[in-house]
Protein backbone atom coordinates (compact mmCIF):
# COMPACT_ATOMS: atom_id res chain seq x y z
CA UNK A 1 0.00 0.00 0.00
CA UNK A 2 1.32 3.35 -1.10
CA UNK A 3 2.25 5.61 2.08
CA UNK A 4 0.40 8.91 2.03
CA UNK A 5 3.04 12.32 1.10
CA UNK A 6 2.79 14.01 3.99
CA UNK A 7 3.15 10.76 6.31
CA UNK A 8 6.54 10.09 3.77
CA UNK A 9 7.63 13.66 4.38
CA UNK A 10 7.44 13.41 8.56
CA UNK A 11 9.39 10.09 8.67
CA UNK A 12 11.99 11.66 6.24
CA UNK A 13 12.07 14.51 8.76
CA UNK A 14 12.50 12.19 12.01
CA UNK A 15 15.29 10.24 10.22
CA UNK A 16 17.48 13.66 9.43
CA UNK A 17 16.79 14.89 13.31
CA UNK A 18 17.85 11.45 14.61
CA UNK A 19 20.95 11.58 12.66
CA UNK A 20 21.75 15.46 13.42
CA UNK A 21 21.11 13.99 17.28
CA UNK A 22 23.67 11.28 16.95
CA UNK A 23 26.12 13.69 14.96
CA UNK A 24 26.36 10.78 12.03
CA UNK A 25 29.91 9.41 14.20
CA UNK A 26 28.59 8.48 17.31
CA UNK A 27 28.60 12.44 18.79
CA UNK A 28 31.54 13.42 18.05
CA UNK A 29 32.61 16.58 16.05
CA UNK A 30 32.58 16.54 11.99
CA UNK A 31 35.73 16.31 10.68
CA UNK A 32 35.50 19.39 8.07
CA UNK A 33 36.33 19.35 4.52
CA UNK A 34 39.64 20.16 4.14
CA UNK A 35 41.27 19.71 7.63
CA UNK A 36 44.76 18.83 7.86
CA UNK A 37 46.54 15.78 9.21
CA UNK A 38 47.31 17.95 12.44
CA UNK A 39 43.48 18.75 12.90
CA UNK A 40 42.89 15.39 14.82
CA UNK A 41 45.33 16.25 17.99
CA UNK A 42 43.48 19.54 18.30
CA UNK A 43 41.44 19.78 21.45
CA UNK A 44 37.32 19.37 21.28
CA UNK A 45 36.82 22.79 22.16
CA UNK A 46 39.07 24.22 19.37
CA UNK A 47 37.50 21.63 16.64
CA UNK A 48 33.99 23.10 17.72
CA UNK A 49 34.34 26.57 17.57
CA UNK A 50 36.93 26.13 14.19
CA UNK A 51 38.75 28.60 14.63
CA UNK A 52 41.97 30.17 17.68
CA UNK A 53 41.34 32.80 19.19
CA UNK A 54 44.45 34.97 19.28
CA UNK A 55 44.82 38.21 21.83
CA UNK A 56 46.88 40.82 20.96
CA UNK A 57 48.23 44.46 21.77
CA UNK A 58 49.12 46.88 19.27
CA UNK A 59 53.13 45.96 18.98
CA UNK A 60 54.82 46.96 15.79
CA UNK A 61 55.85 44.95 13.64
CA UNK A 62 54.33 41.92 15.38
CA UNK A 63 50.85 43.58 15.55
CA UNK A 64 50.23 46.80 13.08
CA UNK A 65 46.81 47.75 14.39
CA UNK A 66 44.57 49.89 12.00
CA UNK A 67 42.30 53.25 12.46
CA UNK A 68 39.38 51.18 13.32
CA UNK A 69 41.02 49.13 15.61
CA UNK A 70 40.35 45.99 14.54
CA UNK A 71 42.36 45.28 11.55
CA UNK A 72 45.63 43.95 12.41
CA UNK A 73 48.64 42.88 9.89
CA UNK A 74 52.17 42.29 10.47
CA UNK A 75 54.23 39.70 11.55
CA UNK A 76 51.68 37.84 14.07
CA UNK A 77 48.80 37.91 11.55
CA UNK A 78 51.34 36.21 8.77
CA UNK A 79 52.65 33.37 12.10
CA UNK A 80 48.73 32.85 12.82
CA UNK A 81 46.98 32.42 8.94
CA UNK A 82 50.11 29.90 8.54
CA UNK A 83 49.76 28.01 11.63
CA UNK A 84 45.85 28.13 11.29
CA UNK A 85 46.59 26.23 7.43
CA UNK A 86 48.43 23.83 9.27
CA UNK A 87 46.05 22.94 11.92
CA UNK A 88 42.86 23.02 9.26
CA UNK A 89 41.43 26.10 11.29
CA UNK A 90 40.71 29.77 11.21
CA UNK A 91 42.59 32.33 13.27
CA UNK A 92 41.29 35.24 14.64
CA UNK A 93 43.11 37.93 16.75
CA UNK A 94 41.11 40.23 19.37
CA UNK A 95 43.21 43.90 20.57
CA UNK A 96 43.38 43.84 24.03
CA UNK A 97 45.13 46.75 26.62
CA UNK A 98 48.72 45.03 26.82
CA UNK A 99 50.27 41.56 28.34
CA UNK A 100 48.07 41.48 31.53
CA UNK A 101 45.04 41.56 30.11
CA UNK A 102 45.88 38.91 27.65
CA UNK A 103 46.94 36.73 30.19
CA UNK A 104 43.97 37.07 32.62
CA UNK A 105 41.47 36.90 29.20
CA UNK A 106 43.11 32.94 28.27
CA UNK A 107 42.97 32.12 31.78
CA UNK A 108 39.20 33.12 32.05
CA UNK A 109 38.84 31.43 28.58
CA UNK A 110 38.04 34.34 26.57
CA UNK A 111 41.28 33.62 24.43
CA UNK A 112 43.33 30.19 23.34
CA UNK A 113 46.53 31.94 22.88
CA UNK A 114 48.94 35.51 22.46
CA UNK A 115 51.81 35.61 20.65
CA UNK A 116 53.49 38.13 22.84
CA UNK A 117 55.97 37.16 21.80
CA UNK A 118 56.99 37.16 25.57
CA UNK A 119 60.08 35.76 27.55
CA UNK A 120 59.48 32.02 28.19
CA UNK A 121 60.31 31.88 31.85
CA UNK A 122 59.34 29.14 34.75
CA UNK A 123 56.75 31.11 36.53
CA UNK A 124 54.48 31.50 33.24
CA UNK A 125 55.19 27.99 32.45
CA UNK A 126 53.21 27.40 35.91
CA UNK A 127 50.18 27.87 34.11
CA UNK A 128 51.33 28.24 29.97
CA UNK A 129 52.65 25.88 27.57
CA UNK A 130 55.08 28.46 25.84
CA UNK A 131 55.96 27.83 22.27
CA UNK A 132 59.56 29.18 21.45
CA UNK A 133 59.83 30.67 17.87
CA UNK A 134 62.27 33.25 17.77
CA UNK A 135 65.36 35.03 20.08
CA UNK A 136 66.15 38.67 21.04
CA UNK A 137 67.92 41.38 22.65
CA UNK A 138 66.28 44.40 24.48
CA UNK A 139 67.29 47.58 22.34
CA UNK A 140 66.25 51.15 23.72
CA UNK A 141 64.95 54.39 20.68
CA UNK A 142 66.85 57.22 21.47
CA UNK A 143 64.61 60.07 20.36
CA UNK A 144 67.61 62.52 18.13
CA UNK A 145 66.28 65.56 18.97
CA UNK A 146 65.90 64.62 22.95
CA UNK A 147 67.76 66.57 25.59
CA UNK A 148 69.61 63.40 27.18
CA UNK A 149 72.90 62.09 25.82
CA UNK A 150 72.80 58.58 25.36
CA UNK A 151 75.12 57.31 22.89
CA UNK A 152 75.20 53.42 25.06
CA UNK A 153 73.58 50.96 26.95
CA UNK A 154 75.36 52.87 29.71
CA UNK A 155 73.99 56.23 29.17
CA UNK A 156 70.92 54.92 30.21
CA UNK A 157 71.51 54.84 34.19
CA UNK A 158 69.36 57.77 35.54
CA UNK A 159 67.40 58.29 32.78
CA UNK A 160 63.57 58.01 32.22
CA UNK A 161 62.61 54.75 30.21
CA UNK A 162 59.24 53.67 28.81
CA UNK A 163 58.32 50.35 27.66
CA UNK A 164 55.69 47.99 28.10
CA UNK A 165 54.16 46.91 31.10
CA UNK A 166 55.01 43.34 32.43
CA UNK A 167 57.00 42.88 29.39
CA UNK A 168 60.55 41.52 28.98
CA UNK A 169 61.37 45.39 28.70
CA UNK A 170 60.65 45.75 31.99
CA UNK A 171 62.59 42.72 33.45
CA UNK A 172 65.52 43.86 31.08
CA UNK A 173 65.53 47.37 32.79
CA UNK A 174 65.54 45.79 36.33
CA UNK A 175 68.80 44.10 35.27
CA UNK A 176 70.37 47.39 33.68
CA UNK A 177 69.41 49.05 36.75
CA UNK A 178 71.39 46.52 39.03
CA UNK A 179 74.07 47.30 36.81
CA UNK A 180 74.06 51.13 37.44
CA UNK A 181 73.96 50.76 41.07
CA UNK A 182 77.21 48.20 40.63
CA UNK A 183 79.01 51.33 39.07
CA UNK A 184 77.29 53.75 41.59
CA UNK A 185 75.16 55.17 39.29
CA UNK A 186 71.20 55.49 39.50
CA UNK A 187 69.25 52.99 38.61
CA UNK A 188 66.61 53.70 35.43
CA UNK A 189 63.23 55.28 36.53
CA UNK A 190 61.11 52.68 34.01
CA UNK A 191 57.71 53.97 32.82
CA UNK A 192 54.91 51.23 32.37
CA UNK A 193 52.43 51.71 29.19
CA UNK A 194 50.18 49.15 28.07
CA UNK A 195 51.79 49.03 24.37
CA UNK A 196 54.87 49.69 21.95
CA UNK A 197 52.93 52.65 20.27
CA UNK A 198 52.70 54.08 23.79
CA UNK A 199 56.46 53.51 24.49
CA UNK A 200 57.61 55.45 21.42
CA UNK A 201 55.12 58.33 21.69
CA UNK A 202 56.68 58.78 25.24
CA UNK A 203 59.97 59.47 24.15
CA UNK A 204 58.91 61.56 21.07
CA UNK A 205 56.48 63.88 23.41
CA UNK A 206 59.61 63.96 25.98
CA UNK A 207 57.88 62.33 28.88
CA UNK A 208 60.62 59.59 28.54
CA UNK A 209 64.16 59.55 27.51
CA UNK A 210 64.01 56.45 25.91
CA UNK A 211 61.87 53.37 24.56
CA UNK A 212 62.70 49.89 25.15
CA UNK A 213 61.59 47.19 23.17
CA UNK A 214 62.60 43.92 21.35
CA UNK A 215 65.83 44.89 18.63
CA UNK A 216 63.30 43.28 15.89
CA UNK A 217 60.80 46.16 17.03
CA UNK A 218 63.53 48.98 17.04
CA UNK A 219 64.50 48.14 14.10
CA UNK A 220 60.93 48.30 12.35
CA UNK A 221 60.57 51.66 13.56
CA UNK A 222 63.86 52.85 12.55
CA UNK A 223 62.81 51.99 9.15
CA UNK A 224 60.15 53.94 9.20
CA UNK A 225 61.42 57.08 11.19
CA UNK A 226 65.06 56.61 10.48
CA UNK A 227 65.81 60.32 10.85
CA UNK A 228 64.12 60.49 14.49
CA UNK A 229 65.52 57.80 16.33
CA UNK A 230 69.03 56.28 17.06
CA UNK A 231 69.29 53.12 19.29
CA UNK A 232 71.72 51.22 21.27
CA UNK A 233 71.01 47.56 22.68
CA UNK A 234 71.42 46.19 26.21
CA UNK A 235 74.68 44.59 26.59
CA UNK A 236 75.56 40.56 28.17
CA UNK A 237 77.27 42.29 31.23
CA UNK A 238 74.50 44.35 31.79
CA UNK A 239 72.28 41.40 32.48
CA UNK A 240 70.88 41.18 28.63
CA UNK A 241 71.87 37.81 27.24
CA UNK A 242 69.58 36.19 24.36
CA UNK A 243 65.82 36.11 25.49
CA UNK A 244 63.49 33.17 24.43
CA UNK A 245 60.72 34.62 22.99
CA UNK A 246 57.24 32.90 22.87
CA UNK A 247 54.10 32.34 21.82
CA UNK A 248 51.61 31.53 25.03
CA UNK A 249 48.43 28.97 25.35
CA UNK A 250 46.67 28.10 28.53
CA UNK A 251 48.38 24.27 29.72
CA UNK A 252 44.71 23.66 30.92
CA UNK A 253 43.35 23.91 27.20
CA UNK A 254 45.84 21.06 26.09
CA UNK A 255 46.49 23.36 22.88
CA UNK A 256 50.18 23.18 23.23
CA UNK A 257 51.34 20.21 22.08
CA UNK A 258 49.19 20.42 18.74
CA UNK A 259 50.67 23.97 18.13
CA UNK A 260 54.54 22.84 18.59
CA UNK A 261 53.30 20.38 15.70
CA UNK A 262 51.95 23.11 13.77
CA UNK A 263 54.89 25.40 14.25
CA UNK A 264 57.27 22.45 12.82
CA UNK A 265 55.08 21.81 9.97
CA UNK A 266 55.23 25.54 8.59
CA UNK A 267 59.18 25.46 9.91
CA UNK A 268 59.56 21.82 7.39
CA UNK A 269 57.11 23.81 4.37
CA UNK A 270 59.28 27.31 4.85
CA UNK A 271 56.61 29.53 5.59
CA UNK A 272 58.69 30.87 8.74
CA UNK A 273 61.80 31.65 6.83
CA UNK A 274 59.47 33.51 4.24
CA UNK A 275 58.07 35.22 7.34
CA UNK A 276 61.59 36.02 8.92
CA UNK A 277 62.83 37.11 5.63
CA UNK A 278 60.11 39.34 4.54
CA UNK A 279 60.57 41.52 8.05
CA UNK A 280 64.45 41.44 8.49
CA UNK A 281 64.55 38.79 11.57
CA UNK A 282 66.88 36.42 10.11
CA UNK A 283 69.17 37.37 13.20
CA UNK A 284 66.91 36.56 15.46
CA UNK A 285 65.31 33.50 13.73
CA UNK A 286 65.68 29.95 15.30
CA UNK A 287 66.67 26.55 13.20
CA UNK A 288 63.35 25.14 15.36
CA UNK A 289 60.31 25.47 17.75
CA UNK A 290 60.63 24.31 21.05
CA UNK A 291 58.41 24.50 23.96
CA UNK A 292 58.72 25.47 27.60
CA UNK A 293 62.57 26.05 27.70
CA UNK A 294 62.67 27.42 30.69
CA UNK A 295 64.41 24.69 32.78
CA UNK A 296 67.04 24.53 30.06
CA UNK A 297 67.70 28.17 30.30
Amino acid sequence: MRMPRTILAGVAALALVSAAACGGDGGETQRPAGATALYDALPDGIKEAGVIRFAGDSHPPYRIVADDGKTVTGIDKELQDALGKALGVRTEISIVSGLPAALSGMLASRYDAFNGPVKDSAEREKQFDALVWMVTRTSYLIPKGGSAAIESSGDLCGKRVAGTAGSIVEDQAKRLTEWCAKQGKPGLDFIGFADTNGTILAAKSGRADAAGMTESAALDVLSKEKDAFTYVTQTEEQGAGVDQLAMLVPKSSGLGPAMLDAFKEIFKNGEYKKIMDKYGLQKVAVPEPKMNTAATQ
